[in-house]
């Protein structure tokens, strides 16, 4: 098999696994800082005798394997050999919280339970909240296997067959739990393959965590599809990240906006080898305002690819072209290796410039929601859009540009107020590290503006000069009746910043 820029990828992951071992036994695939890496051959064997023991223990092919690992090479490895036996590698959120993981490990039927020593104490206190009584396996150095667990032989599988189970975050209720298959789990990979004409030579640095879909489809499968490498950081830190990149001879990385945010704002810079080694950034997850992605460009050099991704199609959908290719400052781009359509409520598509729901169909879209047929008959429509919950419009050439989420629109007196506009006014301000408006419900408007903010350590700004910026950008009424300075944002797995929660937090 070889990776096909007009058709999406066939087989299965323990097929790609088994080419690159064949054929790139020797080269570097993983490596981990302060740790040894890993090349293709090893990466395939480990992973084949992890699937050999969990098929021993007398796992089904398509039973729940789940993963309560950090970032590291245990979780790699774990993750491969779940996918390499025919399981369904179950990827748990080490920071939703127990009930939430009790909720994944009793909803999903885990059977067996790959387990980080350190998250013991979660998964006692989640077992607490919902009971279940997976197989558990630590693995610290190495796993460990209970006394008689004979391997064997690995299960048959293909690729319409179950590979992942990721729940989503669950801010608007339950979480949803998303199955993809092997073919749409490969599928994610190769659209980011695909925008980012990724080569073996290239190397990722991956600092978002792989139990989030953009750490593992992007940064993860990617380089499974294309022969080259990732170095995996257990988390991202803004002051090792430059000097990460450059240790490791990184040549391209995927974060999200907060993040890209951070690093514009911090002391930190990517030596001249750094900056010439690594061909670009990506963003993605959340909207990235066009002041953050131009004051980061002017100081580091290094040009930043927005795109748009989901949980439900093995993260990419949209993505802007790499330079010299025309890149939109404002949109994620246009789509790659999938459809993308704008919808009317009657789920008509509309045409450039109509501003409508955001929809997209093709390989990388999941089966559905694992035991929820009216969640998955409410996402999918009869002929296989996948309903995104985002609201945009697209131009003439194609291009996306997102104003809002269904669900996070502010409407005030019968109006609705996209919160991105306000967001990317207050980013205006350049000690303005993370903003993120949103409503309050009150008696005159039914629903009013507010916004919170980070700032730059040591700054003296105050809210009413951001209130200003905004009313000067927007008008009155659309800006923020009051702004919230915080410490920190509260963010998801993947550091988006999560909307809906700041009311609560800040009343």
């Amino acid at each position: 098999m070889r990776l096909d820029p007009h058709h999406s990828p066939q087989g299965t992951v323990r097929d790609w696994l088994d080419i690159r071992a064949t054929e790139q036994g020797d080269a570097s695939s993983h490596i981990f800082p302060g740790g040894a890496a890993l090349t293709w051959r090893e990466l395939r064997d480990e992973a084949a005798g992890i699937a050999g023991h969990l098929a021993g223990l007398g796992l089904s092919r398509g039973d729940s394997v789940a993963l309560m690992m950090p970032n590291g090479r245990n979780a790699v490895l774990g993750l491969f050999g779940a996918l390499y036996g025919g399981f369904r590698a179950t990827m748990i959120n080490l920071v939703a919280g127990a009930d939430a993981i009790g909720y994944a490990l009793s909803h999903s039927g885990t059977r067996a339970l790959l387990l980080d020593p350190g998250q013991r104490g979660l998964l006692d206190s989640a077992l607490a909240a919902h009971p279940a009584a997976p197989m558990v396996i630590e693995a610290k150095d190495g796993f460990h296997w209970p006394a008689g667990c004979t391997p064997a032989p690995a299960h048959p599988h293909g690729a319409a067959d179950d590979a992942l189970l990721m729940y989503t975050s669950g801010t608007t209720g339950r979480p949803k739990g998303v199955v993809h298959s092997h073919a749409s789990l490969l599928a994610g990979g190769w659209t980011t393959a695909l925008a980012h004409e990724l080569q073996p030579e290239d190397r990722a640095i991956c600092v978002l965590p792989i139990y989030h879909i953009n750490g593992l489809c992007v940064t993860i499968l990617a380089p499974l599809l294309t022969g080259g490498s990732v170095v995996v950081c257990e988390r991202f830190s803004a002051s090792q990240f430059w000097t990460s990149c450059e240790r490791h001879g990184a040549s391209w990385f995927s974060v999200v906006p907060t993040i890209i945010s951070h690093l514009l704002h911090g002391e930190g810079e990517p030596s001249p080898e750094g900056r010439t080694r690594l061909r670009f950034g990506r963003s993605a997850s959340a909207a990235l305002a066009p002041e953050v992605q131009s004051g980061f460009e002017r100081r580091f050099g290094i040009p930043i690819v927005e795109t748009m991704g989901l949980t439900e199609t093995a993260a990419q959908i949209l993505s802007n072209p790499l330079p010299p290719g025309q890149r939109k400052i404002g949109s994620p781009g246009r789509a790659v290796g999938n459809q993308v359509a704008i919808l009317s409520p009657d789920l008509r598509p509309l045409p450039p410039g109509a501003e409508g729901e955001i929809a997209v169909r093709g390989a990388n879209v999941m089966r559905g929601y694992l035991g929820d047929p009216d969640a998955t008959a409410a996402a999918l429509t009869a002929d296989g859009w996948l309903r995104t919950g985002d609201l945009g419009r697209m131009d003439e050439e194609g291009y996306v540009f997102v104003t809002g989420r269904l669900k996070e629109l502010i409407i005030k007196g019968g109006e609705n107020i996209a919160p991105r506009e306000i967001d990317e006014a207050l980013y205006t301000h350049p000690d303005v590290i993370e903003a993120a408006a949103f409503a309050r419900k009150c008696a005159r408007y039914g629903e009013r503006v507010e916004a919170a903010v980070t700032l730059r350590p040591g700054s003296a700004l105050q809210p009413p000069e951001l209130i200003s910026i905004c009313e000067q950008r927007l008008g009155k009424f659309k800006s923020p009746e009051v702004i919230h300075l915080m410490a920190e944002l509260p963010k998801g797995p993947s550091g988006k910043i999560q909307r809906l929660k700041l009311a609560q937090m800040t009343q």
